[in-house]
């Protein structure tokens, strides 16, 4: 039942531009793979073979130190309404940080959201579709809002200390580019 194509054909696009809900897979060498799902309107379409999302701060930052380590990266779109489908996007992601020089080439193609933190470019490789005929119907009721408030009411001293904290480095001890960076500040 599955299909592979070597870049996004415009119905895959089509289908990517019409969801509320994205998932993001990453892994190290070793250690614990890490699924984390996204929402608001935070995934952009750069080319055929290449994607990227804004990242907000979370209470982790597994992605990001995975990326570091390997690279590697799956984003997941499934249908909750309508047809059924599920699409995978294959590559290998790199983060870029609001003090890296990319930062504004990418940074001008969101809205930045209150407790932004970076960009993850991707590469996409292959694009694999599979059937969905299994995951139920579910019906979008809007988007929450308490990380979004959480942010602001956080300010950026807060959210600061907060990354230092929670996003320098993986549960299984990868180093964050944030980390990375929070090191070198203290060096």
């Amino acid at each position: 039942m599955g299909t592979a194509y070597p870049s996004i054909q415009q119905e895959h696009a089509d289908f990517i531009s019409n969801q509320k809900l994205f998932f993001v897979g990453t892994a190290a060498a070793e250690g614990h793979v890490n699924l984390s799902p996204k929402g608001h309107d935070v995934f952009r379409m750069l080319t055929t073979n290449q994607v990227a999302y804004l990242d907000l701060t979370g209470s982790g930052n597994e992605t990001s130190a995975h990326l570091t380590e390997t690279g590697r990266i799956t984003f997941m779109f499934v249908a909750f309404e309508g047809k059924p489908l599920i699409l995978r996007l294959y590559g290998t992601g790199r983060v870029i940080l609001p003090s890296s020089p990319e930062w504004e080439e990418y940074a001008k193609l969101f809205y930045l959201y209150p407790g932004f933190r970076q960009i993850i470019v991707a590469d996409i490789d292959i694009v694999k579709t599979s059937c969905g005929f299994s995951v139920p119907y579910y019906s979008y009721e809007g988007e929450r809002d308490q990380l979004l408030k959480w942010a602001v009411n956080q300010g950026d001293e807060k959210l600061k200390q907060y990354r230092a904290k929670k996003n320098a480095a993986s549960m299984d001890g990868y180093m964050t580019p944030i980390g990375e960076e929070l090191a070198a500040d203290e060096s």
